[in-house]
């Protein structure tokens, strides 16, 4: 059942989503989950069990809790009728023993589609290698989305904007938690953009590469398209921390360190480390 568990909650991280899941690590007497049972949640779905009945609802509420807020708990359950409470959450159960949980939650790893796949594209999957972050292309010239040129690419997409979207939904387009607009035509990348926003709820988050005035027309296209203001405005450009970035190189390190300061939850700043 362990296998089956880990399996299931990895195809859901594959599909871009977290997972709450609880471990029996410790039991004593009489109980219905012996150490090693698993259960494991997503917004939407259940999977395995920790021992069913009063229990396994108490532990399914408890991560649906930590689900949202993202931090672990380790929780003792008293599975006896009238239990004081003294040695964990009591629970109004006959079977008499006490069963210790751990949960914990798991966030997928970022899964970045890079939309065109020329120098800045290659050096910021160089720079997600040691991170083990996925990546995958996607270009109009089947030469610079061939597997020859990507060999460690989850996907290698090899078609036209409208050929892409017209294949793509909401939740399929969930599988990648960033997608960035670095093609070598403007009006590939506007093609995409509007395309994108019209499907796109949430994830993936999507960044495009470019100068003020490219985005001011990008602006306007997408507004004369019926996309508003508020959806437009999920969309970074230009991408990256802003650290002086020229080559592809440092641009690769300065996406990279946006996208994890949005992971961890900070904002990038210019302070100093101090002792």
């Amino acid at each position: 059942m362990t296998q089956r568990v880990l399996e299931w909650v990895t195809a859901r991280l594959r599909d871009g989503e977290a997972v709450a899941m609880a471990s029996v690590i410790t039991a004593q007497g009489s109980v219905p989950g012996k150490p090693g049972a698993h259960m494991a949640v997503t917004d939407s779905e259940v999977y395995g069990t920790v021992g069913g009945a009063g229990l396994e609802m108490k532990v399914m509420n408890h991560l649906r809790e930590i689900l949202v807020s993202g931090e672990g708990r380790i929780e003792t359950y008293q599975l006896q009728k009238e239990a004081s409470g003294k040695a964990g959450t009591p629970l109004n159960s006959l079977c008499g023993g006490i069963l210790t949980v751990a949960m914990e939650v798991i966030q997928p790893m970022p899964h970045i589609l890079l939309a065109g796949g020329g120098h800045c594209a290659q050096a910021i999957a160089d720079a997600s290698a040691p991170l083990g972050w996925s990546v995958s292309v996607l270009d109009a010239r089947p030469e610079y989305a061939s597997e020859e040129l990507w060999p460690d690419a989850e996907e290698c997409i090899a078609a036209q904007p409208g050929d892409f979207l017209a294949r793509e939904t909401t939740e399929s387009l969930a599988r990648f938690s960033h997608i960035l607009l670095l093609g070598h035509d403007w009006a590939i990348d506007e093609a995409l953009l509007i395309g994108l926003l019209e499907r796109a709820e949430g994830r993936p988050k999507i960044g495009c590469i470019g100068s003020k005035s490219k985005w001011k027309a990008f602006e306007k296209s997408v507004l004369n398209s019926g996309i508003g203001q508020e959806i437009l405005d999920t969309v970074i450009c230009p991408i990256g921390v802003n650290i002086g970035a020229e080559s592809p190189q440092e641009i690769a390190v300065a996406v990279l360190a946006q996208i994890i300061a949005e992971v961890k939850g900070v904002k990038p700043t210019s302070e100093t480390w101090r002792d």
